[in-house]
């Protein structure tokens, strides 16, 4: 999503690296170039105005300009002042206080407000929450048969009412709720191709019914500065509590989300980073500010590890591999295990150091579907003993596998690279056994 922008910003500070001072002019260079950079990722104008002219009075002050590492200095200003315009520390996490607690979920058609709601439900049911959905939806085709399809993959009831009458769904949802004991309650309510009267008068009854812990507007990032309009239109009529940005993975260029609460007042609370189910997590601004400045955002990196990697395989795993017990199925193990995480550009854009689109990363991911491939194609007794693989073997395997023979040469090289990684590694455990003994 940030790609673009974060090229953009790199060359800034790039450009005052190394400088063993700054004079006004530098500075000036340098804020017209993130002007630039920020319009050009669709962020909005009045937002631009706000962060350059506080950026700059900070790094025209004597703490830069006299600063032994003015770059450094520079680039930290324009971090915590991106960070305080994307809602800072503040408290920007949904919040349900009473059971059940109802989350209303508005938005126009098309922004995957019906996913969203799929998602936030899985969310919670893996918190321990029972959630509830309610599909009130009713003008778009199809919009009830897509939830109740979604509740259905996720196991999640999904409330439909008489199909009808949106607002007598959501009023009996509430007694359906209280009777079978669900604490959360998510309702997808209509959305349009454009705002309109009569669906703000639909919105508005749904909220008086409900009392809503928490509304939240689901808004896709690709749309751009129209979203941001819609935002501030919805806003107004609803007292909306926060966003739900969706499609990050998509090809916008990041002013959604840097714009949206300046303009609303109202913090993005959570994104939409996939369109798998699990693709649904909480937004820290200072997080984010981190991977557009291409500083890395390790603490999403260890909690996303956390979540998608068994520690206990894990852990069983480095006890095999410390005892030279390692084939090519723990191979093919260690390749799923990295595919479960996503692809590998949003895992490097996480990575401190690692500047996105100076790494071909669709070849690495071409070449780990390569070798899961060739190892399915393999026999068992293949994956355990890879030193059997003749060159009849070979062509065997590349042909049930639609790969060549530099290809199957490929994944055993790098099966015997860290084969001898796992080997080199137990040599130093040992030394280090023996340092440790008490004799």
């Amino acid at each position: 999503m940030f790609d673009s922008l974060q090229k953009k910003l790199s060359g800034v500070f790039k450009s005052l690296s190394g400088k063993g001072k700054l004079t006004e002019k530098n500075i000036k260079d340098a804020m017209r170039e993130v002007k630039l950079s920020l319009l050009e990722a669709d962020v909005h104008y009045k937002v631009v105005k706000e962060l350059i002219d506080k950026v700059k009075e900070e790094a025209l002050g004597e703490k830069v300009l006299e600063s032994l590492t003015p770059d450094q200095e520079f680039i930290r200003i324009v971090r915590d002042d991106l960070i305080e315009l994307m809602g800072g520390k503040e408290n920007n996490k949904i919040t349900v206080s009473r059971n059940p607690g109802f989350i209303m979920l508005t938005g126009l058609q098309g922004s995957g407000k019906t996913t969203t709601a799929a998602k936030l439900a899985n969310f919670y049911k893996k918190k321990g929450k029972n959630p509830l959905l309610v599909a009130a939806d009713t003008y778009r085709p199809a919009a009830i048969d897509q939830l109740i399809q979604l509740g259905e993959d996720i196991g999640i009831p999904v409330f439909t009412g008489d199909k009808y009458n949106a607002v007598k769904i959501v009023e009996e949802s509430k007694k359906y709720a209280e009777k079978l004991l669900h604490d959360i309650v998510i309702v997808d309510t209509a959305g349009r191709l454009h705002i309109d009267e009569k669906m703000m008068e639909e919105l508005e009854k749904i909220k008086e019914i409900i009392s809503p812990d928490e509304i939240l507007m689901v808004v896709d990032s690709m749309v751009g500065q129209d979203a941001v309009n819609s935002a501030k239109d919805f806003n107004d009529r609803l007292d909306l509590s926060g966003f739900i940005v969706t499609k990050l993975d998509g090809d916008s260029r990041g002013g959604v989300i840097i714009s949206i609460r300046y303009i609303t007042g109202k913090p993005v609370k959570m994104v939409g980073i996939g369109e798998k189910i699990e693709d649904l997590e909480e937004f820290f601004p200072d997080r984010y500010v981190g991977r557009i400045l291409g500083m890395g955002d390790v603490l999403s990196f260890i909690e996303k590890v956390e979540k998608d990697i068994d520690k206990k395989k894990a852990e069983e795993d480095a006890e095999r591999f410390l005892e030279g017990k390692f084939d090519l199925m723990d191979f093919l193990e260690q390749i799923r295990q990295i595919k479960k995480m996503g692809p590998l550009s949003n895992l490097l854009e996480m990575v401190p150091g690692v500047p996105k689109g100076q790494v071909d990363v669709s070849k690495g991911e071409n070449e780990l579907r390569k070798f899961e491939a060739i190892i399915n194609s393999m026999t068992l007794k293949e994956r355990k003993s890879p030193r059997i693989l003749t060159y009849s073997r070979k062509q065997r395997i590349a042909k049930g596998s639609g790969t060549t023979l530099q290809d199957i040469n490929r994944l055993l090289k790098s099966y015997d690279q860290l084969k001898k990684t796992m080997k080199q590694m137990r040599k130093f455990k040992g030394k280090k056994l023996m340092k440790n003994l008490p004799f």
